[in-house]
């Protein structure tokens, strides 16, 4: 009896193995569905960090895992067509402001000499009066010359005066005091004469800081070297005082300007608007900007892009400059987020809208989802 029963759960235990064994195989069924969905994990690939990477597919379009999102920092934002103000752009210089700097020049031909602080070096702070250096005059030999000539010429007369003057003072009294007073008169101005004529042959003219700031050049100057006259020897500049002068060849930019802003390298400027000039210089008409940013990391002479914000208004898109990065042959686009883990390039026409910002005038829709950080790091894909 036992061993009826025992063959009775074996054949039981037999059917349901194969009944599972079915059911696991599935061998009717068609699994290419499965496989297409299963594409995306075929199409990327793992790294030795186990960190799925990101690939470029075959439309172009990149497949960035989430993870891949967030070692890579990227930001989006949406972005909403409207009405914004038009710009144009302008070539401009970073100048010193004509208020706080000034520039120091040789007044005739000489010898510089060390000031009591010694030879002035670029980025020394000066304060407006301090004695920079001496600049001794030099002359040729005939001239010097005759100078030493005038010099013992005037000698002889104060001598000649002095005895006059003190005769007179000896008669006060007998002689009439207009003419003690001419004689003292006299007198006076031969001192002066001579004062003068002898710092012409040896002493040196103190040249002074016209203002407060920094030596931003010093022209290589040694002790002792010769200039000649109304050559540049100190320019002096504010740091925190600095302008920008801009060419504008439409002479009505001035009149519509509300606003601007400039970019120097990846260096944004808030720049506030001065005035600009009557007369054409080189076809354009100059504009001058104060900067107001403190302690901006410029230098002067460096050349600037200066962004004008006129009353003219433009239909477009507000998204920041980074967003912006180069695709093929150098076009400009930007990136949109159209699915969770999917990035498209959007070639685009922009037009600026300040120093941090640019206006898409052409290429995107209302509400797309643009990437603002890591741009340029998503062109990298291959």
């Amino acid at each position: 009896m036992m061993r009826k029963i025992d063959l009775h759960v074996l054949v039981t235990a037999l059917a349901l193995s194969m009944v599972t064994g079915a059911a696991l195989a599935h061998g009717d069924e068609d699994h290419s569905q499965d496989a297409k969905k299963k594409a995306p994990a075929a199409v990327s690939a793992v790294g030795t960090t186990g960190v799925t990477a990101a690939q470029r597919l075959a439309d172009g379009s990149l497949f960035v895992p989430k993870p891949v999102q967030r070692q890579l920092g990227l930001r989006t934002q949406p972005v909403h067509i409207a009405e914004l103000a038009a710009t144009v752009e302008l070539n401009g210089q970073i100048i010193p402001d004509p208020e706080t700097s000034g520039r120091v020049q040789a007044m005739f031909a000489g010898s510089v000499i060390p000031g009591p602080m010694g030879m002035p070096t670029a980025g020394r702070k000066v304060a407006k009066g301090e004695v920079l250096v001496y600049l001794r005059p030099i002359s040729g030999a005939i001239e010097r010359g005759n100078q030493k000539a005038s010099l013992a010429e005037l000698e002889a007369q104060l001598a000649i005066a002095k005895g006059k003057m003190k005769r007179f003072e000896q008669l006060e009294g007998a002689v009439p005091q207009k003419e003690i007073e001419a004689a003292r008169i006299e007198h006076s101005a031969l001192q002066q004469r001579r004062a003068y004529v002898r710092a012409s042959i040896d002493s040196a003219e103190p040249l002074v800081a016209p203002a407060a700031g920094i030596i931003s050049a010093s022209h290589h100057l040694l002790a002792g070297q010769v200039v000649d006259a109304k050559e540049v020897l100190f320019e002096i500049v504010d740091p925190a005082r600095l302008a920008v002068e801009a060419l504008a060849y439409d002479v009505g930019i001035a009149k519509t300007l509300v606003s601007a802003s400039a970019l120097a390298d990846q260096t944004a400027l808030d720049l506030k608007f001065v005035g600009g000039g009557q007369q054409l210089r080189e076809q354009a008409l100059p504009l001058l900007f104060r900067i107001t940013n403190r302690n901006a990391a410029v230098a002067v002479g460096q050349p600037v892009k200066v962004i004008v914000r006129t009353e003219q208004g433009v239909k477009g898109a507000a998204v920041p400059r980074t967003a912006l990065t180069k695709v093929g042959a150098g076009e400009t686009a930007v990136w949109v987020h159209t699915e969770a883990e999917r990035f498209v390039a959007r070639r685009i026409r922009h037009q600026s809208l300040d120093a941090a910002n640019v206006a898409i005038l052409d290429g995107l829709h209302d509400g797309d989802r643009v990437v603002t950080i890591g741009a340029g790091l998503l062109s990298q894909v291959r």
